[in-house]
């Protein structure tokens, strides 16, 4: 069958898997250019698109380390294509193990006991030593079954306190609006905390120590996001930024359990990028169509690949105790999109931004080609027209 990419809002329903490989090809050859020392035997949790992916492509392309990928996806069944996150799992698998490398994609609901303790049996029988000597934490899942009480919880993008008012963008249609978000409950906040705080991440870390499946001086990793005083309102200061708080807080938990043996977690705060996440917050769009004009323009634009990449660098040129980090303890990888020049240009942006003023002052196109991507389509090299066994 021919697959052309249908879109529902900030989701795209079909996915390419000819397109998809590229993507991951593409990611390889980049990682390929590492050198140095980096790690030997990768945890992945949230692996199969995005910051997770780019993790894993780095370290196995980049350094040749043994990796394992945990993420939820759906196979294609009848004329119903999977989803993206599938065809990059299973794109990597496939380039790492030509190349002789361990690469072990775990299909499972990363919150679940039963899929920590099978993964516990994979570092075992597949890590070199049984052992993981890195474990990133890249979960964005918009849902989650505690598994302690049973409970089902949801996050949302909301406001805490009071109504959010603010410029967002339809990146399909190019049109700007203003945008209302009522103010999250007690209970929105809680559950948004339970879904992407550090609770789960914090277990993840206490089963591979219990189960001795960490090697010494083992380090682990999550994912935040800062961004600039005008996305403050509807993230940092938000449900979002209230997980992020407890992500924090449970990192400092986890490096006081793994210190003994020389370990460290960190937080690395990223760039903001186009992912299926960033997509559905209102804001964020129109904000990074005009980042990445600015920062395009400075030449100081990078994707998921780069920046991992540039993050790997500089975790494995440092022991963990050495690792630089701000004043509470971070990894800065959004360095760059905060600076002053790209932050004062943007803001001047912002203030101009409108459906008629956007097609000149942002890189609305560039979004969308990335959006597009996530998903494999507008891949130079792609015959579209051709049928795809999906």
């Amino acid at each position: 069958m021919t697959i052309k990419p249908k879109t529902r809002g900030f989701i795209c329903t079909t996915a390419h898997p000819a397109g998809c490989a590229a993507n991951v090809e593409a990611a390889a050859l980049l990682a390929e250019k590492i050198s140095g020392s980096g790690p030997r035997s990768v945890l992945v949790i949230g692996a199969s698109a995005g910051y997770g992916l780019a993790c894993r492509v780095a370290a196995a392309m980049g350094y040749g380390a043994a990796t394992i990928g945990v993420a939820l996806e759906r196979e294609a069944s009848g004329n119903r294509t999977a989803t993206a996150g599938w065809y990059n799992t299973a794109a990597l698998d496939m380039l790492a193990k030509k190349r002789g490398l361990v690469s072990v994609s775990i299909n499972a609901d990363a919150f679940a006991k039963e899929t920590k303790e099978r993964v516990i049996e994979e570092i075992k029988s597949s890590m070199p030593g049984g052992k993981a000597d890195l474990v990133i934490y890249s979960l964005a899942a918009p849902k989650r079954t505690h598994s302690a009480s049973g409970e089902s919880h949801s996050s949302v993008l909301k406001p805490i306190g009071r109504s959010f008012k603010g410029k967002t963008v339809d990146f399909h249609t190019g049109i700007v609006s203003e945008v209302e978000v009522a103010p999250a409950t007690e209970d929105e906040i809680s559950d948004t905390v339970k879904v992407m705080g550090g609770e789960d991440w914090l277990w993840w870390m206490e089963a591979l120590k219990e189960a001795d499946a960490l090697a010494p001086a083992a380090v682990t990793l999550a994912f935040s996001y800062i961004g600039p005083d005008l996305t403050h309102e509807i993230y940092k200061d938000g449900t979002i930024g209230m997980a992020k708080i407890d992500l924090e807080e449970k990192a400092r938990e986890i490096s006081e359990m793994l210190a003994p043996t020389g370990g460290r977690a960190f937080v690395s705060v990223n760039k903001a990028l186009v992912t299926q996440a960033s997509s559905a917050i209102p804001v964020v769009p129109l904000y990074i169509s005009l980042l990445y004009r600015v920062m395009k323009e400075k030449n100081i634009h990078e994707g998921c690949t780069e920046q991992m990449i540039r993050m790997f660098e500089l975790l494995y040129a440092n022991s963990p105790a050495d690792v630089p980090t701000d004043e509470a303890g971070r990894i800065r990888m959004d360095d760059l999109e905060m600076r002053e020049d790209v932050q004062s240009e943007v803001a001047a942006l912002w203030e101009r931004a409108d459906s008629d003023t956007l097609p000149q002052i942002a890189d609305l196109q560039g979004y969308r080609d990335d959006f597009y991507k996530l998903f494999g389509f507008g891949i130079d090299g792609i015959d579209y027209e051709a049928d795809v066994d999906i």
